[in-house]
């Protein structure tokens, strides 16, 4: 997944999909929330995105 860099950002304006993100909640235990901040800190990415690549991934199969 690219990261963006070097791609100017816009305020209102998305850059990866072709709608803006919104505020959710998600609840997660301590030991869940250190494992994905891990595993998104090896790819390079925030864990929200690694968790949007994640459910887009579904659209593939």
């Amino acid at each position: 997944m690219a990261t963006g860099k070097g791609q100017k950002r816009v305020r209102n304006s998305p850059v990866f999909y072709n709608e803006l993100k919104k505020v959710h909640q998600l609840m997660f235990t301590p030991t869940a929330w250190q494992k994905l901040q891990e595993r998104a800190k090896q790819q390079g990415i925030s864990v929200s995105e690694m968790i949007e690549i994640w459910i887009r991934s579904f659209d593939a199969e």
